[in-house]
C-alpha cells in the first residue's frame, strides 16, 4: 500500500480555503483534516497553497516543439516528450493537445504534423512516457472541403474526448473585422497584397459552400459517440442558437459579451484565454476575457498558447475586484474544465478523487508553482 501524508497546507476546496492535511493513498485522496499538523513521517509544506492539478482543454503549446522553426519538423516522440514536460512544470496534470483538421485551406504546418502529435500522444502514454494524462482536441475547421473527410479518419479514436466546430473564415466570428483577418494572415504566412485578396476572396466561398454541411455532418456523429463539443468564437445570437441545437456543451472564446452571456445562461460553459486575463485584452480586438469574468460569464480558462499563463490568471482573478474568490477562480483551471467534458474524480480536493496536485507558493504576489504531483507521485 502506498501512502502519503502531507500537512501544514493551505488546502483550496471547492468552496473554501483551509488549512489542514491530507491522506493519498494509493494515488487517491483518502483523508482531509482540518488543522491537522504533527504527525511522524508526513511532509510539510510550510502554509504552500495545496491546489487540484489543472485541466487545460484547448492548448496547441506542442506545436512550438513539433515545428520549432519554419520548415523544421522535430522527431515527434521527443517532441511530445518535451511538450509534456512543459505542461507538467507549469502545473497541468491533465492536457487536451489540440491538433486541427481543415487547415489544409492555408497550407500549414498543423496538417503535416497531424500524425505525428496523435501517433506520440498515444506511444508515450502507452509505454508510460508521459507525466501528464494526454487527450485528443479535434479542431475542425469547417470550411475546408477536406473536413469531413479527415475527421472520419480520426472519429473512433479512443483518446479523442473533445471536438471544436471552428469556422475562421473573414467577416464573421473571430474576424469580424477584415483588417484583423488581414493582419493575422498576412504576418503568418507572409502573403503580398494581392495574394492576400485571393485568399481572403476562396475562404469567404469555401466557407460558405462548406461549413454548414461540415456542421451537421461533425454534429451528429459526435452526438451519437457522446463526444463534448465546442462552439468557437460565436458572436451573435443565431450563432449560440445554433450552437444551443446542436448539443454543444462549450463555448470556446466567445467575440461578444452578447454572446458569452447567451451561452452562459444556456448552460454552456465559457472558455476564454488565460493570456487574455494577464494581457487585459484580446488579441484579436474581440471581448476581454475580464469583461466576461465581471458579469458573470466566465467558467474555464484555457492557456492556449503559454502554458504557465493558467496559474498565474486564476490567481490574478481572485486578486480583481470582480467578487471571484479563489477557489472560485481555481474551478476555472480545475473542476470546471473537468466536468465539462466527463472527466471523473479529477479537479477538486475530494476524497477518492485522484491525487493531481500542485504545491504553489506565492512571491510578491505571484504564485510559484513549487511541486506537480500525478497521481500521488511528484512529478515536478
Amino acid at each position: 500500500m502506498n501512502k502519503q501524508t502531507i500537512i501544514n497546507a493551505n488546502l483550496v476546496l471547492k468552496d473554501e480555503v483551509i488549512k489542514g492535511a491530507i491522506v493519498i493513498e494509493n494515488g487517491h485522496l483518502k483523508q482531509i483534516d482540518q488543522n491537522y499538523s504533527q504527525l511522524a513521517a508526513a511532509e510539510d509544506w510550510n502554509d504552500d497553497y495545496l491546489m487540484p492539478g489543472m485541466v487545460e482543454l484547448h492548448t496547441d503549446n506542442m506545436e512550438k516543439f513539433f515545428t520549432p522553426r519554419p520548415g523544421v519538423i522535430w522527431p515527434k516522440v521527443s517532441a511530445m516528450i518535451a511538450h509534456d514536460r512543459q505542461m507538467v512544470g507549469s502545473g497541468v496534470t491533465t492536457v487536451f493537445d489540440a491538433v486541427a483538421v481543415g487547415y489544409d485551406i492555408h497550407d500549414s504546418q498543423r496538417t503535416k504534423i497531424l500524425d505525428d502529435v496523435i501517433d506520440s500522444i498515444a506511444y508515450l502514454e502507452d509505454n508510460e512516457l508521459s507525466k501528464a494524462d494526454h487527450f485528443i482536441h479535434l479542431r475542425c475547421e469547417l470550411s475546408s472541403e477536406t473536413t469531413a473527410d479527415k475527421f472520419d479518419l480520426y472519429a473512433h479514436n479512443p483518446r479523442l474526448k473533445l471536438v471544436s466546430l471552428m469556422d475562421h473564415a473573414p467577416g464573421q466570428r473571430q474576424f469580424s473585422r477584415l483588417d484583423k483577418y488581414i493582419e493575422y494572415y498576412q504576418k503568418k504566412y507572409g502573403h503580398s497584397d494581392e495574394q492576400m485578396a485571393l485568399r481572403l476572396e476562396s475562404h469567404k466561398a469555401s466557407s460558405q459552400r462548406w461549413s454548414g454541411k461540415h456542421r451537421r455532418y461533425i454534429a451528429e456523429i459526435c452526438r451519437a459517440r457522446k463526444i463534448p463539443m465546442a462552439s468557437h468564437d460565436d458572436a451573435t445570437d443565431e450563432h449560440v442558437t445554433e450552437a444551443v441545437n446542436y448539443g454543444v456543451s462549450i463555448a470556446e472564446f466567445p467575440t461578444t459579451l452578447k454572446a458569452a452571456e447567451l451561452s452562459h445562461n444556456n448552460d454552456m460553459k465559457v472558455l476564454m484565454g488565460a493570456p487574455n486575463i494577464i494581457r487585459g485584452h484580446s488579441h484579436s480586438g474581440n471581448v476581454a476575457a475580464r469583461e466576461l469574468a465581471e458579469g458573470g460569464y466566465l467558467d474555464i480558462l484555457s492557456s492556449d498558447y503559454y502554458p504557465s499563463s493558467l496559474l498565474q490568471s486564476a490567481f490574478m482573478l481572485a486578486d480583481l475586484d470582480f467578487g471571484i474568490n479563489l477557489p472560485e477562480a481555481i474551478r476555472c483551471v480545475t473542476e470546471n474544465p473537468a466536468q465539462a467534458v466527463g472527466l471523473e474524480h479529477r479537479g477538486s480536493i475530494q476524497v477518492g478523487y485522484k491525487a493531481d496536485l500542485l504545491r504553489v507558493g506565492k512571491h510578491f504576489g505571484l504564485p510559484i508553482l513549487k511541486e506537480t504531483w500525478k497521481s500521488g507521485e511528484r512529478v515536478g
